[in-house]
């Protein structure tokens, strides 16, 4: 009879393999699923029965030729049964490596011309050594392994062929398919044997791996029960004693003493008794355990307790305020105004309440409960003092204080807290805070209001809406909480930058009182009073050290520091400061012998003052308790100008319109006030046109189209200008600094004023700022931030202002020293602000 691998075909359909390549030499199952593989064994079993089996290179549900490896096992179906699904699950015995040489049919059924591959080098003497190698170290790989049965211990023994041998190892070993391809692949006995005595070496080593593993859990589970019993009996004893019998008794005893002190009622009352109750029969070992814990200790750390009647001082609140900032009237008022209701208030709810415990009656209830608390929002450029605003307004109150910041703030639950559905959840900030500061009375701040972002996480401003409700924030409900809380009597403070961000339903909860910007001269109250004297204590320098002149604080506030507040003018304080205190240092050891280059730190100067040090006697270092040098540093321009460099802002760029097409228009922003240099000018261009620049918005591009519209018809009417000029001739109006955004309307005027500037050819009148927005039919149109706006109009050296007629009103809120020497002229028509500008 002649052998079934001598009369196998030169033509083999091809069936995909996709979890791993199947090997010569073994009788297994395989299940077929694949409806273009089903047909390829359907058909084969009508047949001789022979097919090709090839792992796919590329895993896809049709596959083609270029889709298989090239190298795959020929095999005998022995016995098909059909599934129910449409698939069947044959039994086959595999004979022989092939290897495709190319398609006869490339799609499904795939059929493809192949060659059988042959064994090279299967009988040499390291060939019979490796043979042995392999059976040594899987027999002790299947000893130690249970998942490795007694028929494979069987097959391996009775296999004959060294060939065999490794196909059978490579099969059952857990390696990855593509090494097992690789296997497949090599014709080379000897290689091939090499090859899978690799792998079983990594098998081996992550069995001991995984052993080690074992050992250890089983050491913990020992300890742990060990552990387990000791407690037990440890808890046995302590309850003989009399004792609590462990750290979950003594927090239950704990939690009911202060839960029963609180008088809790109601809903309150049910809810804290429940978790309880839920807590005492919990297992310590449970992770709800540390989730119930956490909670009955956040309730029992807040402070439910009504506050202590309030100690108003308005001489000592109006002191504290004073002492602290300078100028801010508005809200030093606000605050006295605050504390004064409360005062009266609570004075009257004392005499009823006494008037009632005389008659013997019940005095609980709202209407008998301290002053709700107040909400107010500063708003104003950076650095004039929102945030140190909150710190003063505690003291005045003599309050706790508690600061956070919602800048960035993209996830609700930072306000309202996490709900108690996983362990690590915890209350929102304002529940933090409260228990914190251990007050249901404290002083609030919260930074940044105006920066806080809306993500899937949730909406931050929504939340806020109800903590900042006076009308609801009596029963204020935290997520994590979720019990009903009363943080009406909290004052918060709350900050921002502008208001165009904040949602209209959040404003409308709130007080605003805005901040302006500074102008010099409070600059140099607020230094001599607030920031010289700070600074010099932070450097260790005394006041008798450093002497400013008027002239030398205004220098730095004009042409160091222009900006609204005064963050950077502390900043250049400080730099002079650190420079002198250096000096100071440096002539300290001149005095006692000690050259300045001894200071350094790196390189050579180290090592010389190594080397001085180690010549000189001990007399010359400077001892630890030596005194300031006596040293007086006039601080003038000069020395200004040597420690902080040449004036980022000098008095020639103060802006001037000082040729025809330019007007100085007033703009308002998020860092305070500022002012806007409008040019325009004309080129010839055969079909005329209007050309805008300067990084302007959508809103200012349409202020500036109805700009030229009422220029042209001004140009045309009254100064003359043909009508067939802006035919011919293209106009540019540009807006200076163009990396930086502009939009609104209220340059509209000042556009309008460059372009009549440019087509009558005359300078405007000199030292002339305005602002507002202009309509079509000539009208000019209130606008909002006059108040920034005038400080940057004194900040330019300006002497006149147009204002719109119907920002008159808001003149009154100015203080005088920010309109000094500043002369307004509110107009309704642009033709009133050509009279004044283009006289």
């Amino acid at each position: 009879m002649v052998p079934l691998e001598q009369i196998l075909p030169g033509k083999l359909p091809i069936v995909s393999l996709v979890g791993r390549p199947i090997f010569p030499g073994i009788f297994t199952p395989i299940m077929i699923l694949n409806p273009f593989d089903v047909k390829v064994v359907e058909h084969a079993v009508s047949e001789d029965g022979l097919i090709g089996l090839v792992m796919l290179a590329n895993e896809v549900e049709t596959p083609v030729f270029g889709d298989f490896y090239k190298v795959g096992t020929a095999a005998k179906i022995v016995k098909k049964i059909n599934l129910p699904d449409g698939g069947v699950n044959i039994f086959i015995s595999t004979i022989k490596r092939f290897k495709i040489k190319k398609a006869v049919s490339a799609k499904n059924p795939v059929v493809a011309v192949v060659q059988y591959l042959e064994e090279t080098e299967d009988e040499t003497p390291e060939v019979k050594a490796l043979t042995r190698a392999l059976l040594s170290e899987m027999k002790q790989i299947s000893e130690n392994n249970p998942l490795f049965s007694e028929e494979m211990r069987l097959n391996m023994i009775n296999i004959d062929q060294p060939g065999k041998i490794a196909d059978f190892i490579a099969s059952i070993l857990n390696i990855d398919k593509a090494e097992q391809q690789k296997v497949l692949e090599q014709t080379n006995v000897r290689k091939r044997m090499e090859q899978v005595l690799v792998f079983i070496k990594k098998e081996q080593e992550l069995f001991r791996i995984q052993k080690r593993i074992t050992n250890e859990i089983n050491d913990r589970l020992n300890k742990s029960q060990r552990e387990y019993f000791l407690r037990e009996e440890l808890k046995a004893i302590k309850t003989e004693l009399g004792m609590a019998a462990d750290s979950k008794t003594a927090d239950y005893q704990r939690f009911k003493e202060t839960f029963e002190a609180f008088h809790f009622e109601g809903e309150i009352k049910e809810a804290v008794q429940q978790e309880l109750e839920k807590f005492a029969v919990m297992e310590a070992q449970s992770p709800e355990y540390v989730v119930s814990r956490n909670y009955l200790d956040m309730i029992a750390s807040l402070p439910w307790e009504d506050p202590a009647p309030e100690q108003i001082d308005l001489a000592y609140a109006r002191k504290t305020l004073e002492s602290d900032h300078y100028g801010l009237k508005d809200v030093k008022n606000r605050i006295i105004e605050y504390l004064a209701v409360r005062k009266l208030r609570s004075g009257r709810l004392n005499s009823r309440r006494n008037a009632r415990q005389a008659n013997g009656a019940e005095t609980k209830g709202r209407e008998d409960s301290s002053p709700p608390g107040s909400i107010i929002c500063l708003v104003g450029p950076p650095g004039v003092g929102k945030t140190s605003v909150g710190k003063s307004v505690a003291r005045a109150l003599n309050k706790k204080f508690f600061r956070f910041s919602v800048g960035g703030m993209r996830d609700e639950a930072e306000i309202k807290g996490h709900r108690r559905t996983y362990i690590g959840a915890m209350p929102g900030k304002i529940i933090q805070g409260i228990k914190i500061t251990k007050t249901k009375d404290p002083v609030f701040m919260i930074d940044e209001i105006d920066k806080m972002a809306i993500s899937y996480h949730g909406d931050p401003a929504s939340a806020l809406l109800e903590a900042l409700d006076p009308e609801q924030n009596n029963s204020f409900r935290d997520h994590y909480l979720d019990l009903p809380f009363d943080i009406s009597r909290i004052f918060f403070i709350v900050t921002a930058n502008t208001l165009d961000t904040i949602p209209p339903a959040l404003l409308d909860r709130m007080e605003i009182i805005e901040l302006p910007g500074y102008i010099s001269a409070e600059k140099l109250e607020i230094a001599k009073h607030y920031l010289v004297p700070k600074s010099l204590e932070k450097s260790g320098l005394d006041r008798r050290q450093v002497k400013y002149a008027k002239e030398s604080l205004l220098h730095i506030a004009n042409c160091y520091a222009r900006e609204a507040g005064v963050r950077n003018f502390e900043k250049n304080l400080d730099k002079i400061h650190r420079k002198l205190a250096r000096e100071v240092i440096e002539e300290e050891g001149r005095e006692w012998g000690v050259e300045p280059e001894e200071y350094g730190k790196d390189g050579e100067e180290t090592a010389k003052a190594a080397r001085n040090s180690a010549k000189k006697p001990p007399s010359k270092t400077i001892p630890s308790n030596a005194q300031s040098s006596n040293s007086t540093f006039i601080v003038d321009k000069t020395l200004i100008e040597k420690h902080l460099g040449k004036p980022l802002f000098p008095e020639s760029e103060i802006k001037k319109a000082n040729r025809p097409g330019m007007s100085i228009g007033l703009a308002w922003t998020s860092m305070g006030g500022d002012t806007l240099v409008i040019e325009a000018t004309s080129v010839k261009e055969a079909n005329g046109g209007f050309t805008l620049t300067g990084n302007m918005g959508d809103t200012m591009k349409e202020s500036a189209s109805i700009a030229l519209t009422v220029a042209q018809k001004i140009g045309i009417e009254q100064y003359g200008v043909d009508a067939s000029w802006f035919e011919k001739n293209r106009i540019h109006l540009h807006i200076p600094a163009g990396a930086t955004p502009k939009d609104g309307p209220s340059a509209g005027v000042t556009m309008a004023v460059a372009l009549c500037s440019l087509f009558c050819g005359r300078v405007i009148t000199d030292k002339l700022v305005m602002t507002g927005e202009l309509s079509l039919t000539g009208r000019v149109l209130p606008i909002g931030g006059l108040k920034e706006k005038t400080i940057a109009a004194a900040r330019n050296k300006a002497r006149y202002v147009i204002i719109p007629k119907q920002n008159a009103r808001d003149l009154d809120e100015i203080p005088d020293i920010v309109k000094k020497g500043l002369e307004f002229y509110p107009v309704e028509f642009f033709e009133e602000v050509l009279r004044l500008a283009l006289p």
